[in-house]
């Protein structure tokens, strides 16, 4: 590997070549410099033990290190729960309050919340019950560690967490661009999209990395070498968002986030999804270009996308081309991507209509059993327009054309969706697996047509607010 510089707990950092691409931040900590109060629990970016703080230019958030390769820190601030102390020993407000509201027991996951919990509170996100819902304990209960955030909440940021503001992108010196072909071990990091567009295409067996928050597990738990790979972090103009009257273009390294924050006024149902859509270590690293290249017939965001008829932009070398969102899913695991393309940017247009559910054994942190999402335009009582799309009914993210059918041009009421509720088994023959039965699967998607009617009617529908 190319060496890369970064600050760790206030000091530069500088990782020379040669240390593997995929080695993850955790194991270096540990291993490498003894940084042992970050701990590895599920390795696999669920449970929290292992969350450090991650600070760029776009400001501070929590991370999972466990599923963090080294390239990817490249000229960023980490902070680990040994830089969480002042050099000096002094607490951190949240340190002190998990402290006095007996927020700890066995102590394995507190490094992580300890994390979380100041990340948030650098931020001055007070949405505890979110922040926190990507940190696991099985013995405290999370009645204390609430409090412990709460209690902090008022306490000034302390002053040596602000000086990683001065030292992070500007000042720290870049390990810059692997140059190597084909059977190289170095990472290769192109710095914008035409770099990434020639490498890629001259590079077409490489294995492209945004948040490496799937791709992660590839390398805990399969154990898989890669080589070579191509990291994305480091291109500006894929993180871009930019608006227009076609809707918003959002780059593929877009974090989840991020989506999530651009989005709350005008999508509010897709930035709700987007609330549930792991935990906030994965959205702070999770992008939407990654969520939809993975393909998976369970992702959150492509059912919302496709609904709201988002367009996908592709690009191979000099050539780009644009497709309906719908038309990039294939079959399972394939889609209409060739070799040396890669996704380059989604627009979103404008979609008032547009109303977002998602099913779950958990509320929060969970793979969906399935993921409903309609866009139906009512005009002067009548259905003019409908785009409807689920996820986990099939082998890939797909539209119900029989039910978009049995819905247009009728009356807005309860009998068209109760009728157009049957036109599902059409559209849909889902499979049963450990998350949910076919028959529930159908059952339920059914079922979120006719809570879509009821909701826009004006009728409590979420679990989080109707009381018995």
């Amino acid at each position: 590997m190319t060496g890369i510089s970064f600050w760790l707990n206030g000091s530069e950092t500088h990782i020379p070549a040669g240390e593997s691409p995929t080695r993850t931040l955790l194991d270096w900590l540990r291993e490498v410099r003894g940084l042992k109060g970050t701990k590895e629990g599920c390795n696999e970016g669920d449970c929290g033990a292992c969350t450090v703080i991650l600070r760029d230019k776009t400001g501070a958030r929590a991370v999972n290190s466990c599923i963090l390769f080294l390239p990817q820190l490249d000229g960023r601030a980490i902070r680990t729960v040994e830089g969480i102390t002042s050099p000096n020993g002094q607490m951190h407000p949240v340190q002190q309050a998990m402290i006095s509201h007996h927020g700890s027991q066995c102590g394995f996951c507190t490094p992580g919340f300890i994390a979380s919990m100041t990340a948030a509170h650098l931020n001055g996100d007070t949405a505890h019950d979110d922040t926190l819902a990507g940190n696991l304990c099985r013995c405290t209960g999370y009645a204390p560690i609430i409090r412990a955030a709460m209690a902090a909440e008022s306490a000034p940021i302390p002053d040596w967490l602000e000086k990683d503001v001065d030292f992070i992108c500007p000042k720290i010196s870049s390990g810059g661009e692997a140059e190597g072909r084909g059977g190289q071990t170095a990472p290769l990091r192109p710095r914008n999209t035409d770099a990434l567009a020639a490498l890629y295409a001259a590079t077409p067996e490489a294995t492209l990395i945004a948040g490496a928050t799937d791709i992660g597990l590839w390398v805990t738990k399969q154990l898989r070498a890669l080589n070579p790979v191509i990291f994305l972090n480091g291109i500006p103009d894929l993180q871009e968002i930019t608006e227009s009257e076609t809707g918003l273009r959002l780059g593929a390294m877009v974090t989840i986030a991020r989506l999530r924050e651009a989005v709350q006024h005008s999508h509010p149902a897709l930035a709700e999804l987007l609330r549930r859509f792991a935990s906030a270590q994965i959205r702070n690293t999770a992008t939407i270009g990654g969520n939809i290249a993975n393909g998976s017939p369970i992702g959150d965001s492509p059912p919302a996308l496709i609904a709201a008829g988002a367009t996908l932009h592709l690009r191979r070398g000099a050539e780009r081309r644009a497709l309906p969102l719908e038309d990039f899913f294939l079959d399972y695991r394939k889609q209409d991507r060739r070799p040396g393309e890669f996704v380059e940017a989604i627009t979103l247009p404008p979609a008032p209509d547009l109303s977002c559910y998602k099913l779950s054994k958990r509320f929060d942190q969970d793979i969906s059993a399935l993921c409903g999402c309609f866009n139906i335009t009512v005009t002067d009582g009548r259905i003019t327009a409908a785009r409807i799309a689920f996820g986990g009914m099939a082998g890939i993210p797909k539209r119900a054309p029989a039910t978009e059918a049995a819905l247009t041009g009728s009356l807005w009421s309860e009998a068209t969706i109760r009728v157009a509720m049957g036109a599902l088994a059409k559209d849909y023959q889902p499979l049963s697996d450990m998350r949910a039965s076919a028959t529930y699967r159908l059952s339920a998607a059914q079922n979120l047509l006719l809570r879509c009617f009821y909701e826009r009617a004006g009728l409590e529908t979420s679990v989080l607010r109707v009381a018995p």
